[in-house]
């Protein structure tokens, strides 16, 4: 394939896609560029995989130090696993993508998103999305239509398309939004409290801007003389869905509309057993059509039901939330915990507090930086009653867990004015549906019974979708089952003032902005009600922390005093701690905290610190300790670190022969300061007190 390369302005910035020069062996290879930072997406099908009933699509995204000219910290000099933002940028390219593959295609593909060059202005991560795109259109792999992305901020309160980094991390809102040339497919981000007609707003600003990027793509196609491939998806026998239909049809609604999960898929698991055993004569070796026919038989059903009848499984309209119930304190001695349940849907929440030593220290190609907030969102396979290996953790983990942090992240208070390290943990027991929206709701109670002053209780909801045709039914708060028959999982989070993050996946070909607007404002009113009953249950952070949390305060000295605090190798600041029971952190910029358990061992560290601090005033008067004796009197140390004389003329009112006769090494004696001498050290006096 030859060299082609298209350009095009995007919302004020230059952005490029190219094709023919690099990994030509690929079946599809794309490089696209925004500022001087590139990747590389790069599309190969493998083999045919015929006993799945899954799509077998990898989606990788690896970005290596050298593309912004570093080297690898550490011991070893070569990048290992994935770090958690590879993790997350490789399910943001996968998640528009997934969906516009023919239905019944089984060939493995790999996509690998390679950063090859990273400057400090734009993340790769969203022109991966329409790198990958491309490379796939340019492929021979079976693909529906070309995608694209941008990222969209909220800057200064003007909407704005491909912020640079400094502008997003500043700014009020961020969504990375992903569509078709007719259609949104995929919208994330997060907000700071931001209100849903602004959201709608991004949106549709994106789009436009959407539709250059799959022209770019098209006239990339045009120029190659790429032909796509045609695909024709097998169909389910006529036959074996007659057949499976009569021999359900009087028992699959009941059974799928069980109100229980465990009787409900009992139930459909039995009957589904009992179909295959009295088709078995009739189509034999035909047990995996007759369970496709099956599932499709109770998709139908479910999908039918909703849009003509309004009625879901369970017999909850499609408004109504599941019953919910918020339990405080469940854990003893975690800082703050919390037990969310919504339906069957359940999330166990611990928060811990810890000290500057506890934050977590990020290296990333476009910069270095310390996390004072962590979110693990954990999914233990009993939570569905199945039996999978424990390993590390998945990537659906990392990316529910993301979610739930950065949908509290914009209620925390300030550093300056709660100086803790916050990790919270969420273990769901339980799941039947928006688990990390459970995880929300779970760790916004944690918080706040944590004693963490959050400005607002945060709770999500997941809204669902069925669609047909013109006609559309949006459903609040879906259960597993709906998420899987249905056309779209759309999380919301956020306060009474407005939304904190945002993630919307779509199963079809897309939805137009007023199903968006449509189902934001359905979310809201969800979100009101769960807001109501999580104020019922905690109204306020509170007062106190937890007994068993470190009691931490925070100081501001002079920087040219850190190393005074310090000494030599860090005696002193070792010392204080041994000595206290404390455990002090000092930054570059003169911040000091002191953590301890409680107050009597933090307030002992703080008056070492301001004593060592402490200038000498004269005619104070210090508890001072004898450290060496000479002939002509005894050198004290009267304020940490700080030593000064007591001549041998100043130790009694009365004549004194040695030195010795008075004090001795180690004495703790009263010293007056009586003066300063032409090089600047202090003049101390025993005897000026007992002239007094």
């Amino acid at each position: 394939m030859a060299y082609q390369k298209i350009e095009e302005n995007i919302g004020g910035v230059t952005v490029s896609l190219e094709t023919g020069r690099i990994a030509k062996q690929a079946g599809g290879a794309v490089i696209a560029r925004i500022g001087d930072t590139m990747v590389l997406s790069t599309v190969c099908a493998g083999k045919e995989i015929e006993d799945t009933d899954f799509f077998p699509l990898t989606v990788e995204y690896i970005a290596k130090t050298y593309a912004a000219g570093k080297i690898p910290g550490g011991y070893f000099k070569r990048e290992g696993k994935p770090s958690e933002k590879e993790v997350l940028s490789a399910r943001l390219v996968d998640r528009p993508l997934r969906p516009l593959f023919p239905k019944g295609y089984r060939s493995e593909v790999q996509i690998i998103n390679s950063v090859i060059s990273a400057d400090e202005i734009y993340d790769a991560d969203v022109m991966a999305i329409t790198a990958a795109s491309c490379a796939l259109c340019l492929s021979d792999i079976p693909f529906a239509e070309p995608v694209a992305a941008v990222r969209v901020g909220l800057i200064d309160g003007v909407l704005k398309v491909f912020p640079t980094l400094e502008e997003t991390e500043t700014g009020k809102l961020e969504l990375v939004i992903a569509g078709s040339e007719s259609s949104i497919v995929m919208v994330e981000g997060c907000g700071s409290e931001a209100k849903e007609e602004v959201i709608v707003d991004a949106i549709t600003l994106a789009h436009t801007e959407i539709k250059k990027l799959i022209a770019m793509q098209k006239d990339l196609m045009a120029k190659t003389g790429v032909v796509r491939p045609a695909f024709t998806p097998a169909i389910l026998d006529p036959a074996i869905l007659e057949a499976v239909t009569e021999q359900v049809k009087d028992k699959i609604h009941d059974i799928s509309f069980h109100a229980d999960k465990k009787t409900r898929y009992a139930g459909m698991k039995k009957l589904l057993e009992e179909t295959q055993l009295a088709l078995a004569e009739k189509f034999p070796e035909k047990v995996k059509a007759i369970a496709e026919a099956f599932r499709e038989i109770e998709k139908q059903d479910i999908r039918r039901t909703i849009l003509e009848k309004g009625v879901r499984v369970g017999g909850r309209d499609c408004d109504t939330i599941r019953p919910i119930t918020c339990d405080l304190d469940i854990l003893p001695r975690a800082h703050g915990s919390a037990l969310f349940t919504r339906g069957e849907t359940q999330s166990l929440v611990a928060s811990t507090l810890g000290t500057k030593l506890d934050e977590q220290h990020i290296d990333d190609i476009q910069g270095e930086y310390d996390k004072s907030y962590m979110l693990h969102y954990n999914f233990p396979p009993f939570s569905v009653g199945e039996v999978k290996r424990l390993g590390s953790v998945s990537r659906r983990e990392v990316g529910h867990g993301h979610l739930a942090e950065t949908s509290l992240s914009p209620i925390l208070p300030a550093e300056t004015s709660f100086p803790y390290t916050i990790r919270v943990v969420s273990e769901i027991m339980e799941s039947n549906g928006s688990s990390s929206m459970a995880t929300v709701c779970g760790a916004s109670l944690s918080l706040m019974a944590a004693g963490v002053p959050i400005k607002s209780h945060v709770a999500g909801v997941a809204m669902g979708l069925i669609k047909d045709g013109e006609r559309h039914v949006i459903l609040t708060d879906i259960l597993g089952t709906e998420d899987h028959v249905g056309d779209m999982d759309f999380k919301v989070a956020g306060t009474r003032e407005g939304v904190t993050a945002i993630q919307m996946d779509i199963k079809i070909a897309g939805v137009t902005p007023e199903i968006m607007r449509d189902a934001l404002d359905k979310a809201n009113n969800a979100r009101m009600r769960i807001l109501d009953i999580m104020y019922a249950a905690i109204p306020a952070p509170r007062k106190e922390l937890c007994e068993f949390a470190p009691r931490i305060t925070s100081i501001k000295i002079d920087k040219d005093k850190i190393r005074e605090i310090i000494g030599p190798g860090g005696k002193i600041v070792r010392d204080i701690q041994e000595k206290t029971g404390t455990t002090i952190s000092i930054e570059d910029d003169g911040t000091v905290q002191v953590a301890a358990a409680n107050k009597l061992q933090r307030d002992a560290a703080l008056k070492r610190i301001k004593d060592i601090l402490a200038e000498p005033e004269l005619g104070a008067v210090y508890e001072a300790t004898v450290k060496s004796i000479v002939d002509f009197g005894a050198f004290v140390e009267f304020l940490p670190g700080k030593e000064g004389l007591v001549h041998i003329s100043e130790l009694d009112v009365k004549r004194v022969n040695k030195t010795e006769d008075v004090v001795q090494m180690g004495d703790v004696i009263s010293v007056k300061l009586i003066g300063f001498d032409r090089f600047g050290k202090v003049k101390l006096s025993k005897k000026a007190l007992m002239t007094q």
